[in-house]
């Protein structure tokens, strides 16, 4: 009990030395958004034979304007939506799902998709400008396919 207690501190802190890394006005930025301009992209994440895929595996976001990325996984197994780079360099409002709740967070290193119609809405405004990888770091799969470009736009 007490050396998970003591991971679960050590990993927390990490995570609040990291956060200076991020956008430090997220909560402002999130706040001052028109949300009823946001706009909706989908991403489709599973598995076609030995191919694993996000479909599509390249986004395009203009900074600036509020979205709704909505990564739907219709594979057999989980699979995780993890771009540090990108996370560090967007306002994020929430992570939701349709069936459990949400999650309002500023800061996120990855998202984890449940298989067989599993759901997580991100919502977040781009912030910097550049162009920034998604992977999925369980075991194989970005030998098999699953990995992908995020650009923010100016």
């Amino acid at each position: 009990m007490v050396k998970t207690g003591l991971s679960v501190l050590l990993l927390g802190l990490s995570a609040l030395a990291g956060a200076a890394d991020y956008i430090t006005n997220a909560s402002e930025i999130v706040g001052k958004t028109n949300w009823e301009t946001m706009e909706t992209v989908r991403v489709t994440i599973g598995e076609q034979g030995d191919k694993l895929f996000y479909k599509p595996s390249d986004l395009r976001f203009k900074a600036g304007q509020p979205y709704k990325l909505e990564l739907v996984n219709k594979g057999k197994k989980k699979h995780y939506f993890t771009a540090e780079s990108f996370f560090r360099n967007i306002a994020t409002r929430k992570v939701q799902s349709d069936k459990d709740g949400e999650i309002k967070a500023p800061y996120f290193l990855a998202l984890e998709v449940m298989p067989k119609g599993g759901k997580l809405d991100l919502y977040f405004v781009p912030v910097t400008p550049g162009e920034y990888q998604v992977i999925c770091t369980i075991d194989d799969h970005v030998d098999r396919g699953m990995h992908g470009t995020l650009t923010i736009e100016p």
